[in-house]
């Protein structure tokens, strides 16, 4: 009877701790954690703002600080980097229709149009990147109603409204780049000085200054010319 006493402890003891390992695991893996500690690594501190869509792996993340922009799909596994001066704008697009926009030097077009959507609510932010040139988040589809943890049609909405006028604001901001590197103007070496060689020295004529420099010929030549 002990025996089988304390093999019933055990066996509850070890369920116990698979049910706890269990838990720890699916919290540490769940899909919004994941995407939101991608963001957080890539940034190097929480997104803020950050948008994250449970049930498409996906989701948004800007470090306004540092001017940085990270997109992250396939529940983090993968994500790609940008920096804000590379977000030229983004499309709000319900029923497959481009609802609102706002681009950088645009004039924005806002949502006018408020009745419930009944094909999806997608955000396209659009970078200046030739190999990645947008990236969408559908914040809403057709059957999502059903699901728990996942938007309804008309929050969707509203989320994604509030996305744009928050867009909007920071496309107007002056993004801060770097500045540029300093200008280097070679300067010219300074040539090492030539020995000059002297001049040989001037022998000094001991003559008057009346005195011819030439000998005169009547000094004890006899040949000279009376």
């Amino acid at each position: 009877m002990d025996e089988a006493a304390r093999l019933l402890t055990l066996l509850a003891l070890v369920g116990g701790a698979l049910t706890l390992a269990g838990t720890g695991m699916l919290w540490f893996l769940d899909e919004t954690r994941r995407i939101r500690r991608t963001l957080t690594n890539a940034l190097g501190r929480p997104p803020e703002p950050g948008l994250i869509v449970r049930g498409r792996g996906v989701g948004i993340g800007f470090d306004l600080p540092s001017n940085r922009v990270v997109v992250v799909w396939d529940r983090g596994a993968w994500r790609l980097d940008y920096r804000l001066d590379e977000l030229m704008g983004v499309d709000l697009i319900v029923d497959r229709q481009v609802a609102a926009r706002t681009f950088r030097g645009e004039t924005r077009r806002p949502l006018d149009h408020l009745a419930a959507p009944t094909e999806g609510v997608r955000l396209r932010f659009v970078f200046d990147d030739p190999a990645h040139p947008d990236f969408s988040l559908d914040l809403w589809q057709p059957g999502d109603d059903d699901i728990r943890g996942r938007r309804h049609a008309d929050e969707a909405l509203e989320e994604a409204n509030r996305w744009m006028a928050r867009m909007e604001a920071l496309l107007r901001r002056p993004v801060a780049r770097a500045p540029a590197a300093p200008t280097t103007i070679p300067v010219r070496p300074t040539t090492s000085p030539v020995a000059v060689r002297p001049l040989p020295p001037v022998e000094r004529d001991d003559r008057e200054e009346d005195e011819p420099p030439w000998d005169d010929p009547d000094d004890g030549d006899p040949r000279a010319i009376t």
